[in-house]
């Protein structure tokens, strides 16, 4: 046998029988104590197979506590890393007992880091490559989940000051959908054969700027702009400014292709100010411009860019009110210039649907789910209550002014208005084309008695008291 132990054993028992006289170098016996000496013997034996016994036991115990160890070790060394995140993030928030399961869906972007420049200022609700560069964990958490969801939206705001300019820039990685809250900007887009459009914005109307597009937003107004942005990417924004691209372009190269008066002594001109020039107002701008023409550009050419939301047809429910700046299949009763931006954003990958949501006091927006997209909102005015059914469980939460929510695709979800004045809010949905959505007395209508019978375990004369009301009840009233 191979245990040293059981060898031992069955040794000395075969010796105990022997007649021939062992010899223990360390223990001799004489003939008259021959009784006793075989008794210590068999003691000794006994003893030492015990012992050895016992230690390979607490060897094979210990080994397999190791090996215990390593395999939970290596369970942990396989969870899987969020995409391009340089350092692990927090564990899936839904099982984290830590997390509040309310910030996977909710972030208030009112009460976030401020990005402040000499013109204005950005707030985000976004996902960050790096963990550390969040300000929050809640922020972190939100992020997170836009980016695990592949929500293919970002959303911020922009405050321009009067007379400020966001720099002429375009996004590499994001078409980018605005919807102006108040103040009168003037916008101009370069399409990629140079070509230049200029259009004038006020407060309730919609700006769209393809992607790899360049484009500015300049405030020619007397109060702030403040416009709601979404962006059409769940990863990280990545934006150029056309200052930015100047400077990193050698001297040289930048005097051969503008070919100034004074070559490339003209350029060395230009001095890089310290400051991000991203939303631009310098000290001594009186100086600088002497005329400003803010030219509107045709119909025809603007319309891919601009959508009058505030004015277009309002869809009235008993509980609230719906505007659409979206493509249309059937484009009966669109103007010229909605039927230009409709096709617009239709022939560009990945666009979003924009809407306006008005729920009055006490109303609600029944719950319902969408097929095709992703749905984001940020809550301009009123406050309210969210409810969500997924996967896993949320607790309803509040929203107020600020704050942005999230709804990924196929998950029922519903909106209340909980504060005297109407909720009023801009949504977003990630798809150009045009919305598919179920509301949940559209698909208890659309299910046979009999099935929600045997499902509900009611007798189906009771869904009989489930009435299919004239109006359309996707926002009502108690």
């Amino acid at each position: 046998m191979n245990n040293p132990g059981f060898e031992l054993q069955e040794d000395g028992l075969e010796r105990s029988h022997s007649s021939i006289k062992p010899h223990y170098p360390y223990y001799e016996c004489r003939h008259e104590e021959k009784k006793s000496c075989s008794l210590m013997k068999i003691f000794l034996v006994c003893f030492l197979a015990c012992l050895i016994t016992t230690a390979i036991g607490v060897m094979i115990l210990c080994l397999v506590y190791l090996g215990h160890i390593h395999e939970k070790r290596s369970q942990e060394i396989i969870i899987p890393m969020y995409p391009s995140m340089d350092i692990k993030p927090p564990q899936d928030t839904n099982n984290d007992t830590n997390t509040d399961p309310r910030f996977n869906f909710m972030r208030h972007l009112g009460t976030s880091q401020v990005f402040a420049f000499e013109g204005g200022d950005i707030q985000w609700a976004r996902y960050r490559n790096n963990p550390k560069d969040y300000s929050d964990e809640n922020e972190l958490q939100f992020g997170a989940s836009i980016n695990q969801h592949q929500s293919k939206m970002t959303v911020g705001t922009l405050r321009i000051v009067s007379k400020g300019l966001r720099a002429p820039h375009w996004h590499f990685n994001a078409n980018e959908h605005g919807f102006l809250v108040q103040g009168m900007a003037w916008i101009g887009v370069v399409d990629d054969g140079g070509v230049v459009t200029t259009y004038n914005v006020t407060a309730g109307q919609v700006i769209f700027f393809p992607k790899n597009t360049l484009h500015w937003v300049k405030n020619v107004g007397d109060e702030d702009c403040l416009f709601i942005l979404f962006f059409t990417t769940h990863d990280e924004l990545s934006t150029l400014d056309v200052d930015d691209a100047f400077y990193k372009t050698p001297e040289d190269i930048a005097a051969r292709s503008l070919k100034p008066v004074g070559g490339i002594d003209f350029i060395r001109t230009f001095k890089k100010p310290k400051e991000d020039q991203a939303i631009n107002l310098p000290e001594n701008l009186a100086e600088l411009i002497q005329t400003a023409k803010y030219v509107q550009s045709n119909e025809s050419d603007y319309g891919k860019y601009f959508y009058d939301l505030k004015g277009s047809r309002e869809f009235v429910f008993p509980g609230g009110i719906i505007q659409w700046a979206r493509y249309r299949k059937n484009d009966t009763g669109l103007n010229n210039t909605e039927k230009i931006y409709s096709e617009s954003i239709n022939s560009h990958a990945d666009t979003l649907t924009l809407g306006t949501l008005r729920i009055k006091s006490n109303g609600m927006r029944q719950p319902h789910f969408h097929f095709n997209a992703h749905e984001m909102g940020y809550v301009i005015s009123g406050c309210g209550q969210i409810g969500i059914v997924g996967g896993r469980p949320v607790p309803d939460f509040a929203i107020g002014i600020g704050d942005v929510f999230f709804f990924p695709i196929g998950t029922q979800h519903y909106i209340k208005s909980t504060c005297d004045e109407d909720l009023f809010m801009i949504l977003a949905f990630s798809t150009g084309n045009q919305l598919e959505t179920l509301d949940m007395d559209d698909y208890f209508h659309a299910t046979a008695d009999h099935i929600l019978a045997q499902l509900f375990l009611k007798k189906q004369e009771e869904f009989k008291k489930i009435p299919k009301l004239k109006d359309d009840q996707a926002v009502n009233l108690p």
